[in-house]
């Protein structure tokens, strides 16, 4: 078995999703793992991960104003408001989905379904450099 590792920087222009799945791909193809785990994990709280619907632009449409409806900004019982209206409604919606995500490597690429894409879920505002980290165990 073998351990590799690197970070995959993806710069957002705000709030929504971010297709990152083929920057993995390209890691896991780099480093010539034809079997073995793929491990992300995001190093924020006002950003996560997800995997979802990766064939039609209107599922992403949809998951952004649900989360816009779910955790909207500038709710009088909002406290954690330092950085701007965006602060708390961030960090909730980082709650409601993943900072890590595990998916198999086989032939060489990620075991994803067909319609499947990894994106990172910017919750904030503004935009920000985020960094995933990638993690993978090859098998030979």
């Amino acid at each position: 078995m073998d351990w590799y590792k690197d970070i995959v920087l993806i710069h957002t222009d705000g709030k929504g999703l971010y297709p990152f799945t083929d920057s993995v791909n390209e890691l896991i193809r780099e480093w010539g793992v034809q079997e073995g785990m793929c491990y992300l994990f995001i190093q924020h709280t006002s950003a996560s991960m997800l995997i979802s619907e990766s064939y039609d632009p209107t599922a992403r449409i949809d998951l952004e104003a649900f989360m816009e409806r779910i955790a909207p900004e500038r709710q009088p019982w909002h406290r954690h408001t330092l950085e701007g209206a965006d602060d708390s409604p961030s960090h909730m919606r980082a709650m409601l989905t993943d900072t890590c995500l595990t998916i198999p490597i086989d032939n060489g690429r990620l075991s994803l379904g067909t319609w499947q894409g990894i994106y990172l879920f910017e919750h904030r505002s503004r935009g920000h450099h985020r960094q995933v980290l990638v993690r993978c165990l090859g098998v030979s």
